[in-house]
């Protein structure tokens, strides 16, 4: 099966929830809708199952318009948020009963939810009922039942988002392996960039109902078109402060001033975005010619991070440090940084060039 969507919209009264988006999505494809909350990224998904009508363009299943596709007959798996499953029936029933709509056989279901168990690591739970499982076997139960009908088109709605950090990771990985071996069209929506790195193919960034940038995780990652997507892609948001190119000097507000760096030599003298992602940045208490003065706002300890938040020129900027760092609240700090590692962006907010691509 092959999915296009033709600038597609979809507004609900006044409000424009997804903008002209095109995108084309292939048999074997993954694609991770990266975008924050409110972005579109589930209205989009409803549009590609079926479950809503776009009022505008068009939704292509095999060159044929989608709305003249009965929803009976689409290919379609949904996985949510939430732990759907039936309370009233066993894991294995669960996962079984999608087939036994289909009308497979009995040999053909249970070797198929066995195996499909057992991929997931839930097959010594198969007697067992819903309430009887973790938060994360749930999930596992309801991700099971949506794969192993071999839809399609298999869309998971930020599916990993209620469980802790640890379950996130192992079962992230072993969806990883699950799709490399698929055949379906797989559409992953997720607020979480390190989330896209970590799954791969595809990252669709959405904001504000409109796609901004399609591409490889790792290319849009490193070389994010526009302001936007530097913002969605980076958690926290990257640093950003404008600046100018002016006789050979680089200056970032009124904060910081330097000899232009020689990765950035070759730009035209006139005024910019700068980017610097949070974990380049160095917190120094010794004052420093060469650093940006600021004072600390709040520091914000997770796990084995510390986020450190300042006002640099005007701007809000966060620092992320490995470690248990304790900044107290109005302290004069340095930021050091490496002018190497800067994102340049034109005035208007589109890329000009990255550090990690060398796109000029």
């Amino acid at each position: 099966m092959t999915l296009v969507l033709e600038h597609v919209g979809k507004r609900v009264g006044d409000q424009m929830h997804i903008d002209d988006l095109s995108l084309e999505l292939e048999p074997g494809s993954l694609t991770v809708l990266l975008g924050r909350t409110l972005s579109g990224k589930t209205t989009l998904m409803r549009l590609m199952a079926g479950l809503d009508r776009p009022t505008g363009g068009r939704v292509l299943v095999d060159g044929q318009d989608a709305s003249r596709i009965p929803l009976r007959k689409r290919s379609v798996a949904m996985v949510y948020q939430q732990f759907i499953n039936y309370p009233s029936l066993t894991v294995y029933e669960n996962i079984a009963s999608p087939l036994r709509v289909a009308g497979l056989s009995h040999k053909d279901i249970d070797a198929r939810v066995r195996d499909q168990a057992g991929r997931l690591k839930i097959d010594a739970f198969l007697d067992r009922f819903p309430a009887e499982l973790s938060g994360g076997q749930q999930q596992r139960v309801a991700l099971a039942r949506a794969l192993v009908r071999d839809a399609d088109l298999v869309l998971l709605d930020e599916p990993l988002v209620n469980l802790d950090y640890k379950l996130r990771e192992a079962l992230r990985d072993e969806l990883a392996d699950a799709f490399d071996t698929r055949h379906s069209i797989v559409v992953y929506a997720s607020t979480d960039p390190w989330e896209a790195l970590s799954l791969g193919g595809r990252t669709a960034v959405l904001h504000e109902g409109r796609l901004i940038q399609c591409d490889a995780a790792n290319a849009a990652y490193s070389a994010p078109a526009n302001v936007q997507v530097a913002n969605v892609f980076s958690d926290p948001p990257m640093n950003l402060i404008r600046g100018a190119v002016a006789d050979g000097r680089l200056s970032l507000g009124d904060a910081f001033s330097s000899m232009l760096p020689h990765t950035l030599r070759q730009l035209s003298p006139g005024g910019y975005r700068f980017g610097i992602r949070p974990e380049h940045l160095r917190i120094s208490r010794q004052q420093r010619a060469d650093a940006i003065h600021a004072t600390v706002d709040v520091t914000e300890v997770s796990g084995s991070s510390t986020y450190t938040h300042f006002d640099v020129d005007g701007h809000p900027w966060v620092a992320l440090e490995n470690g248990v760092t304790n900044h107290a609240l109005g302290e004069p700090v340095w930021l050091d940084f490496d002018p190497a590692r800067l994102f340049v962006f034109s005035e208007g907010g589109d890329l000009v060039f990255s550090p990690e691509s060398n796109l000029i």
